[in-house]
């Protein structure tokens, strides 16, 4: 049996408002696009008198510290994980992995065994500290369910993305089974992540499985547009490659050079870390900028060309937006599947980034009706999914104590 988890890190004491109806501990990875999809029901919880400790890496820390909720640091960073891996292998984790086999590889090895022994003993003691009603944890944050099954509390899973391929999920409850015997539990399957409430964010029309166990709630995957489309003259082409994958400037290159000779406007961002003056001199139908807040932009878009990123994906359909994925990795090639599916983008995958491809796409999302019709269903589908004002009131009636 492993020693006791109150043994190595205990939270602060807490000094909380009497009045607060619900205590909730959120479990996450350190990453941007693992934590930034939590905060708006964080926030919606917070709003409502509730009680919120965040538990994840400390890199984690200024995501969180962007709204009200207290962050505990648990575990190490994603940094430390890849290393722990690569220290088992010959090469890096990951070569020559096909596409489709990304998640297979990844989830059980790094977020099923490592991140999720590096990071439970923190969550436990914390949340023997904190004294949660709940536990609400994302996907990857394998650690949340298992918290919450030691602590004795309801847990709540969050989708990231649409709902895992259940083989990979049952090769993630192989490698943390280890682990919940060592605390004297055995997994209730799917390494308990469908233990309880599972939020979902992908549109029903997008998702291609179906949660196979507990309750489900529907959220919006995200904010829906401030205002009217803006549609500029001549049409506005966005392009982004995220803030992880956006290191390999040749990739924007070859879409900026694709794009040259169309009668658009294109904006791309690389990146806070990436210099704009790398990319050398751009086409005179294009500005490249570190960063540009996509709530303002993509209102003013007639497309979108990304990664595939989970945000950037969802963000994407809520303003009705047709798009070209370029998937670079993790859950990149599930996102950009989905929206292929729906016929709201066209996919170039790895060895298809060509300037000739990215020209032939980006006039196809254009000029064929269908992707722009497409992406108009889904985000009247993301406009009609419930607020995380009413996902947090759904929960905070099942679980509060006030």
């Amino acid at each position: 049996m492993r020693s006791d988890p109150l043994r190595r890190r205990a939270c602060p004491t807490p000094k909380w408002h009497d009045l607060a109806i619900m205590k909730v501990l959120v479990v996450s990875t350190p990453g941007s696009g693992h934590v930034n999809p939590l905060l708006p029901l964080v926030e919606a919880f917070l709003a409502g008198g509730d009680q919120v400790t965040v538990a994840a890496a400390a890199e984690a820390a200024p995501l969180v510290e962007r709204t009200a909720a207290r962050f505990v640091p648990a575990g190490n960073s994603e940094g430390e994980w890849f290393g722990r891996l690569q220290a088992r292998i010959r090469g890096n984790p990951g070569d020559g992995i096909a596409p489709e086999r990304i998640n297979h590889y990844f989830l059980p090895r790094l977020f099923g065994e490592i991140a999720t022994d590096d990071m439970i003993d923190d969550v436990v003691a914390c949340g023997r500290e904190f004294d949660p009603d709940l536990v609400l944890f994302e996907t990857y944050a394998l650690a949340g369910p298992l918290a919450a099954d030691l602590l004795g509390v309801p847990s709540v899973h969050q989708l990231l993305s649409s709902i895992p391929d259940h083989g990979v999920m049952e090769l993630v409850d192989d490698a943390v089974s280890p682990l919940w015997g060592s605390f004297g539990r055995e997994t209730p399957g799917y390494a308990g992540i469908y233990r309880g409430v599972t939020i979902e964010i992908c549109p029903q029309s997008l998702e291609s499985l179906r949660v196979p166990s507990g309750d489900r709630l529907m959220l919006q995957p995200a904010p829906l547009p401030r205002m009217a489309p803006q549609q500029s003259t001549p049409p506005l082409v966005y392009v982004t490659l995220g803030t992880f994958f956006n290191a390999n400037l040749d990739i924007f290159r070859a879409i900026l050079d694709g794009l040259a000779d169309e009668p658009i406007a294109v904006v791309a961002t690389i990146g806070t870390d990436q210099d704009p003056a790398g990319l050398g001199p751009v086409p005179g139908n294009a500005r490249v900028e570190r960063f540009i807040p996509q709530a303002t932009l993509l209102p003013t878009c007639a497309a979108v060309v990304h990664h595939g990123g989970a945000g950037t994906t969802f963000g994407t359909l809520a303003h009705g937006l047709p798009q070209v994925v370029i998937p670079q990795g993790a859950d990149n090639f599930d996102n950009a599947a989905m929206a292929e599916r729906a016929r709201a983008a066209v996919v170039l995958r790895p060895g298809e980034v060509t300037a000739p491809n990215v020209h032939h796409a980006v006039r196809r999302i254009l000029n064929e009706p269908g992707y722009s019709e497409a992406a108009a269903r889904a985000a009247a589908e993301i406009a009609a999914m419930p607020a995380p004002e009413a996902v947090a009131d759904d929960l905070r009636a099942r679980y509060g104590n006030g």
